[in-house]
């Protein structure tokens, strides 16, 4: 059973729908949305600050998401997935967004929807990411626009494969 603690009296709260992982740590102030996956070893901890999950995003196995204290909250859109391993810290993510295995968002960083942040890039505190467009490297700057082809293979496939792959352990 996942670990759900409460911090300073406040209680995680999950929306209809959702799959935590037997090994998943939720801590706090963190409300989701509906059809949300947490997976193993992943760590949503609203202790500092609040987290926000919007509709069905997938936090995948080993990802941190977290805060910094009074200051940088997270708060994320619908449809997103966070790749293995990827930290996402005090910042913002809009709609239809694809962040990659072990990329880092900083804090106070503004990803605008449908965009992909590639695998190992580090996004800086302060940065905003254009919508539609893929961000890659360190620091992670603009590389290409995202076409609709790219948009909907990725971003929306892999958003909507966890949903599937969570069914399988209901």
């Amino acid at each position: 059973m996942a670990i759900i603690k409460s911090i300073r009296g406040i209680e995680p709260k999950f929306g209809k729908n959702c799959f935590l992982a037997d090994n998943a740590t939720v801590i706090g102030d963190v409300i989701t949305g509906d059809d949300c996956s947490i997976w193993f070893n992943a760590v949503v901890r609203g202790d500092v600050h609040y987290i926000r999950i919007g509709n069905n995003v997938n936090i995948q196995d080993g990802v941190v998401i977290h805060g910094t204290y009074k200051k940088a909250p997270v708060e994320t859109g619908n449809n997103i997935s966070i790749a293995h391993n990827a930290i996402v810290h005090g910042c913002t993510l809009k709609d239809n967004i694809l962040i990659g295995m072990g990329a880092i968002i900083m804090d106070h960083a503004l990803v605008h929807s449908n965009s992909i942040i590639a695998a190992g890039a580090l996004v800086t505190k302060n940065t905003v990411v254009e919508p539609g467009s893929v961000y890659a490297g360190v620091p992670a700057r603009k590389v290409k626009s995202i076409s609709k082809d790219l948009s909907e293979g990725e971003i929306r496939r892999i958003a909507e494969s966890y949903g599937f792959y969570a069914s399988w352990y209901r």
